[in-house]
């Protein structure tokens, strides 16, 4: 594939996807130090980036093959994307995920006209199944990232870029299977060679920086990641060869860093960006590259954040930023005590949320009760302070986990 399937890709989907806005902001700016704007690809029709490359593919099938339909695999954005292109195009589409996939995304993708098939414990239980399904149907197989057709699709992100921003000199995506830095990367650098492009992974799924260093793309063992989306164990290919031509550096970023940023784009600008989606603008948050003073795109590739989730990430990003904390103080279980504790802590100008007061218990002596408070704080400093003034005052902390 070349630059001009990029175009080409680009002008097949005019009207069918968004050109998503690009963003200045005056806030990441600051804290970047350099001058950040923010692709809002979360934005983007089905929730994110996918659907450029899922809808480049099924227009390049032949009327023969889509009369066949198309089969995916996708706990994900992918099921989304490959569901709401071929309801564009009137084929029909059967998407396979593994049981244990959130509701609101089985829901999602039966919204789009697809039809959503569970089977199996993990995702490769499901991929198995769609391959099977794929032969007995004689269906054309749509792969998340390993496709030409696909990461053209997504290459259109870096066209928009360069038409929103033509003198940017750095661009930063989210990196996965590697589908949709592999598309930008192309179509930025066989424009302008001169602008870097960087990738950003998941500490927790190091796969495309792994392969790098070993020159071929490899199996990574992962841990649990809030960026899901991105934990894909070992990059596809093709976009592991463009990766290696065009793309200047990978950065990895932490649970704690995701989670920070998460909570910021939310609480600043107002974005709901799901933990993939926030991975680039984290690099540049905790300066992962040497980059200073320079105009920066950092792609927020997709916003698709399930609802029972968004509380816990909100919480965990306030514990991570020391504006949230939680304790258990053990005191005499006499009138006062109570007010006593909850006065040293609002004299500090800490919020408390909640108490919970208990007389019973493994290590509660009688006489004694435990509480367990909940307080808004400021920050970790704030955090530390608090412990000090109520340790200086005798009382015995444990503070919570999270």
């Amino acid at each position: 594939m070349n630059i001009d399937d990029i175009i080409i890709a680009r002008e097949k989907m005019k009207g069918i996807v968004h050109t998503t806005a690009l963003d200045y902001s005056k806030t990441f700016s600051q804290l970047a130090h350099n001058e950040v704007y923010l692709k809002l690809e979360n934005l983007q029709k089905t929730g994110s980036f996918k659907v450029r490359g899922s809808y480049n593919k099924l227009n390049s099938l032949s009327k023969e093959e889509l009369a066949k339909g198309v089969v995916a695999a996708s706990a994900g954005n992918h099921a989304q994307g490959v569901a709401y292109s071929s309801q564009m195009l009137g084929v029909p589409c059967k998407i396979v995920m593994p049981k244990g996939a959130p509701l609101s995304k089985i829901l999602a993708t039966k919204q789009y006209g697809a039809e959503v098939i569970l089977e199996g414990a993990t995702f490769d239980d499901a991929l198995a199944y769609a391959f099977e399904l794929k032969e007995k149907l004689g269906a054309t197989f749509i792969h998340a990232f390993d496709d030409e057709a696909i990461i053209a699709g997504q290459g259109t992100v870096g066209l928009e870029i360069l038409d929103q921003l033509p003198d940017v000199e750095a661009v930063i995506c989210p990196i996965g299977g590697g589908g949709l830095i592999a598309g930008v990367a192309m179509a930025v650098k066989e424009q302008n060679p001169h602008i870097s492009v960087y990738g950003v992974q998941a500490l927790a799924c190091p796969s495309m920086k792994q392969s790098l260093f070993e020159n071929k793309p490899v199996m990574v063992d992962s841990t649990p990641t809030m960026a899901d989306g991105i934990a894909v164990k070992k990059p596809g290919f093709k976009p592991f060869e463009i990766v290696q031509k065009y793309v200047d550096d990978v950065f990895c970023v932490d649970e704690m860093e995701i989670a920070r940023t998460m909570l910021m784009l939310l609480e600043r600008n107002k974005l709901l960006v799901e933990g993939s989606g926030a991975v680039s603008l984290a690099s540049l948050l905790y300066e992962k590259a040497n980059i200073k003073e320079k105009r920066v795109v950092a792609v927020l590739s997709g916003g698709n954040v399930d609802m029972n989730f968004i509380s816990r990430i909100i919480e965990r990003g306030l514990v991570e930023s020391g504006r949230y904390a939680n304790f258990t103080i053990t005191l005499k279980d006499k009138p006062g005590e109570l007010q006593r504790v909850l006065s040293s802590i609002t004299d500090l100008d800490a919020n408390v949320q909640s108490v919970n007061l208990h007389r019973i218990g493994k290590d509660i002596y009688p006489g004694y009760a435990q509480i367990e408070i909940s307080v808004e704080t400021k920050n970790h400093d704030h955090i530390e302070q608090l412990h000090k003034v109520l340790t200086e005052k005798n009382y015995h902390l444990e503070m919570g986990n999270f």
